[in-house]
């Protein structure tokens, strides 16, 4: 695996996956090392002189007026960071903390926010030992940046705090994934210790520059999109064999279709559906018979996925430009760059702004979850189609189930599946609540990390939700006249369930089944599977 590069300009989604889940090593760019070192003169410069400047000699919040005399900068970044530690809930996982320490760090490599090197090179080891601060997950409000959370983590550092120590080389023996959760929790020096760092004093804005960002929001954010994202093509491929088992047409995929309502996303879906069912003796076999339309969670499949496909780049958008985002406050600019009124001397400008504010992503954030609420609603009706006794087509039997009555056959599936979906839809819109907060000095909030909670939770539960699409309409390919081929992406996504499931003959209980189906789509194997077998990926 190729070491991901930390400059503050070209960290992506898959970057934050690659450290967070999958353990790639960082490196910082001297360009970016040297911005960081121009930063820290500047705010050097700043202390020469006698101005107020925030975050550098005052208070914080609605302290902003108390000045700080020169012997105490150093310990007002410190009770910055145990004041701001006040955080509840439970703990953040391993990929959480992993994503957030990742993100913290490119967010300062930018050169932006006056902190010393010695502070970036302790992130770095931090990433590449394995040593992952203890978060509370509870506790920011998207504005102010993810304060709570970001302090807990700072703590570290300054070898407060605990963290959990899990070393790269503790290779995973049973080939069992790492747990959420892993290492012996030690308080944050002795963590340090063991991966032979040593932690940081802080000098003055440093504190601040750790604690101010929207990097918890930021960085659950890129993972749950990468997740959503394979939700999304899964439901394609669900779509397309559920398209296939019931004996529908694929003329809904018809290009000509959506180049006269030209959504991308649309089109992107009719054309997934078409790959996958191409050369599909299942669907020649039918040509043309008497149907004259399919139901609308068939027939409507690209325009419902495709607005869920546009909703989902929408996000990743604002992820991508966020992640090399300056997102603290105040932010430290060359003197000469600055036209409006700023703290600081000729060689440098100290800015008070609200990069920090989520709201970017919460609203974003939150119509990905309508857009996953809706996607596993149209993938469970067509799950419901496959068993509905009222509505199943003729070559089906009630519940897929070869003795029904008799037996229940995949009956309960759906009805988690349903329940999946009320839970979707019950998720709420956090972005649009507002709680003033330090003495109303901060009298907007965002609440962007319950957002980005919410989309991790959305792409979690529609995984499972189009998992039980795929395991039933699995198990009505054995209603099909098996000398009639599928399609090349939907027979090798056939096949790949049928490796996990084997087909209902009597009832047995499904639940770990299911779970394992939707592993396949959450681990990325149904997207390795259609892509052996097209020769490319889906879009």
């Amino acid at each position: 695996m190729t070491d991901v590069l930390v400059d503050g300009e070209s960290l992506t989604p898959e970057d934050v996956e690659a450290v967070a889940r999958n353990d790639a090593r960082v490196e910082i760019p001297e360009d970016a090392r040297a911005a960081v070192r121009a930063s820290r003169e500047r705010v050097e410069d700043v202390l020469d002189g006698d101005e107020a400047v925030y975050g550098v000699n005052t208070g914080f919040g609605s302290l902003v007026d108390t000045r700080i005399e020169a012997d105490d900068l150093e310990a007002l970044q410190t009770n910055l960071l145990r004041s701001h530690a006040a955080g509840a809930g439970d703990e953040l996982g391993r990929e959480a903390v992993r994503a957030l320490l990742l993100t913290r760090l490119n967010a300062l490599a930018k050169g932006y926010s006056g902190i010393r090197e010695d502070v970036l090179d302790l992130f770095v080891g931090m990433l590449n030992e394995g040593v992952h601060p203890v978060v509370p997950s509870r506790g920011s409000l998207g504005a102010s940046g993810d304060l709570a959370p970001l302090a807990h983590l700072g703590l570290v550092l300054i070898g407060e705090g605990a963290a959990r120590v899990s070393p790269r080389d503790t290779e995973r023996a049973s080939g069992e994934p790492r747990a959420d959760v892993d290492g012996e929790r030690l308080p944050g020096d002795e963590a340090l210790a063991a991966a032979g760092l040593e932690p940081v004093t802080l000098r003055a804005k440093e504190g601040l520059a750790l604690i101010n960002g929207t990097q918890l929001t930021t960085g659950l954010a890129a993972l749950a999109l990468l997740d959503a994202e394979r939700v999304l093509r899964a439901a394609d491929v669900a779509g397309a064999l559920t398209t296939e088992v019931t004996m529908s047409t694929t003329a809904n995929c018809d290009p000509a279709i959506h180049e006269v309502r030209p959504h991308a996303g649309q089109a992107a879906s009719a054309r997934n559906v078409k790959r996958l069912t191409a050369d599909s003796e299942v669907v020649e076999s039918h040509r043309n018979c008497d149907r004259v339309q399919d139901a609308y969670s068939i027939r409507c499949l690209p325009q419902v996925h495709g607005a869920a496909r546009d909703a989902l780049g929408h996000l990743r958008e604002a992820v991508e430009v966020e992640l090399n985002s300056a997102t603290d406050n105040p932010l430290v600019f060359d003197g000469d760059s600055v036209d409006s009124r700023a703290s600081g001397t000729d060689r440098a400008a100290v800015v008070s702004g609200g990069n920090f504010h989520g709201e970017p992503l919460a609203l974003r954030l939150d119509y990905a979850a309508s857009a996953l609420a809706e996607l596993a609603a149209i993938s469970e009706r067509r799950t419901d189609r496959l068993l509905n006794p009222e509505i199943q087509e003729d070559h089906l039997v009630p519940f897929l189930s070869p003795e029904s009555g008799l037996h229940s056959g995949l009956m309960i599936p759906q009805y988690t599946a349903a329940s999946l979906v009320n839970d979707l839809r019950s998720l709420g819109r956090p972005s649009t609540d507002n709680t003033p907060v330090s003495g109303n000095q901060e009298d907007h909030v965002s609440m962007s990390a319950g957002s980005a909670y919410n989309v991790r939770e959305a792409a979690e539960k529609a995984g499972t939700v189009v998992g039980v699409e795929l395991l039933c309409a699995a198990q009505a390919r054995e209603l099909v006249d098996g000398d009639l081929a599928l399609g090349a992406g939907t027979g090798a996504v056939y096949d790949l369930v049928r490796e996990v499931s084997d087909p209902v003959t009597v009832d047995r209980s499904l639940a770990g089944e299911m779970e394992t189906v939707a592993d396949l789509i959450r681990e990325g194997l149904v997207d390795e599977s259609v892509a052996r077998a097209l020769g490319e990926g889906l879009e």
